[in-house]
């Protein structure tokens, strides 16, 4: 399932999934809820998209979850779909990191680098656009985490995957701080370390202050989370 796709607009990689744990691998699974098949349900705690099928079951994804994915609940629809879509970053992206965003205001070119990845679902609500997304990543470590940007994102062979069976005008709900079904996973400690940066020792800097130091003394994260 997440071996390499050579074939398509822009050759996709083999993801590696040597420590990825089981449950954020795509499965199918039994379903309890009363969604009609072929809705999208986003579990934003558990990290988990669900493709409702028939017969009690559903098609399960391993998601993470960025700070636009918590911004929304309730239902929406697919309102645009996009194979290897352009991204923009937010207007708050580009208010909190300038020097980092501020270069794709106009957007970005589609690629195997591009942080939507390859394809992309849009929902809008009521004919209007909500600014939540369905995308792939270019950061597979962060499938089962809380990260700082971005809507929901899957791993690229799954958002192919999900792309695939899921038409324009597909139901989809969002829900917030569902119960909790298993251990939260924990952030990588190198991500941590870029996250929540210590001020580094006066010995480190030397005479000439690093270039990636606030006058803070903290260090800006370098991560692309």
């Amino acid at each position: 399932m997440y071996g390499p796709l050579p074939d398509d607009r822009f050759p996709i990689p083999a993801t590696d999934i040597s420590n990825v744990e089981p449950r954020f691998l795509r499965q199918q699974v039994d379903y309890h809820r009363s969604e009609v098949p072929g809705t999208i349900v986003i579990d934003t705690a558990n990290r988990f998209l669900y493709l409702v099928q028939e017969g009690g079951k559903a098609l399960r994804y391993g998601i993470g979850v960025g700070k636009e994915g918590l911004e929304f609940e309730g239902t929406a629809t697919v309102g645009r779909k996009a194979q290897w879509p352009r991204w923009t970053p937010t207007q708050n992206m580009i208010r909190r990191e300038p020097d980092r965003y501020a270069k794709y205001a106009g957007g970005m070119e589609p690629g195997i680098t591009n942080p939507l990845g390859p394809r992309a679902l849009y929902l809008y609500k009521d004919g209007r656009d909500t600014l939540f997304r369905i995308h792939g990543t270019t950061e597979p470590w962060s499938i089962g985490l809380a990260v700082s940007s971005g809507c929901i994102r899957l791993f690229s062979q799954d958002i192919v995957d999900l792309y695939s069976r899921v038409p324009t005008g597909a139901p989809v709900v969002v829900l917030q701080n569902e119960p909790l079904m298993y251990p939260q996973k924990e952030l990588p400690a190198w991500v941590a370390r870029q996250v929540n940066p210590q001020p580094p020792a006066p010995e480190q800097l030397g005479t000439v202050q690093d270039a990636s130091v606030s006058s803070s003394g903290f260090r800006r994260p370098s991560v692309g989370i």
